[in-house]
């Protein structure tokens, strides 16, 4: 069964939404799926440097007790899922162009390390607050990944996929995604958004049967 997950690695609920797709799978033991990742955008348009995190708050919410209210409740969603945010540690909304490269990265590499890395990516950011727009940040996450961190910063710092990276970004938006999280399932069924364990199980009764294909977006 291929699993093609289509998110951002500044998305909360795509954070959330792998851990309860985890869930779902150990209710599924016997399943063995190849899982993949899609890569999108909520903001193409931040600038490389990113923004100062109030601001783009402030943008998105209207006031600091909105971003407050929203913040915890996220907090209180993701420490249900056994997992850590810790929101207030974020001070820049990065872009997230070069992140996605260093997946595809890890993917060119054999992909042994790949599902690490996205883990990764998501952790540093949500819950150490680190800067995954910073390419020496994301070299050093790399490496913490298990992959050779030098190898990425070369990666980084080259044009290496950066074409075929705006591609996939594309043919995600082509296949009419338009938010995320978005779980494809064998490209024959999906489910979006951050859904319970249960919403899953029967995507994966009606994929199991189905052979891998090949993916949505190259």
């Amino acid at each position: 069964m291929l699993i093609e997950i289509v998110a951002d690695f500044v998305c909360p609920w795509c954070y959330i939404g792998k851990r309860r797709l985890e869930r779902a799978l150990a209710q599924r033991p016997t399943q063995q799926p190849e899982v993949r990742w899609l890569p999108f955008q909520l903001d193409p348009d931040t600038p490389p440097s990113g923004v100062d995190r109030t601001i783009d708050q402030l943008a998105k919410f209207g006031s600091v007790e909105r971003i407050r209210q929203v913040n915890a409740l996220l907090e209180q969603t993701a420490a249900a899922e056994g997992l850590t945010l810790n929101l207030d540690r974020i001070r820049r909304t990065p872009n997230t162009l070069d992140a996605h490269r260093l997946l595809r990265h890890a993917d060119g590499q054999g992909g042994a390390h790949t599902q690490e890395l996205a883990a990764a990516l998501q952790a540093a950011f949500f819950r150490d607050g680190r800067d995954i727009g910073d390419r020496a940040v994301l070299a050093a996450i790399a490496g913490e990944a298990g992959l050779d961190a030098d190898a990425a910063a070369a990666f980084l710092h080259s044009d290496a996929d950066r074409d075929a990276l705006r591609q996939s970004l594309a043919t995600v938006r082509q296949l009419g995604i338009q938010a995320v999280p978005c779980f494809i399932f064998n490209r024959l069924y999906s489910l979006s958004g951050a859904q319970e364990p249960g919403a899953f199980l029967p995507l994966l009764d009606l994929a199991g049967a189905e052979g891998v294909v090949a993916s949505a977006a190259g």
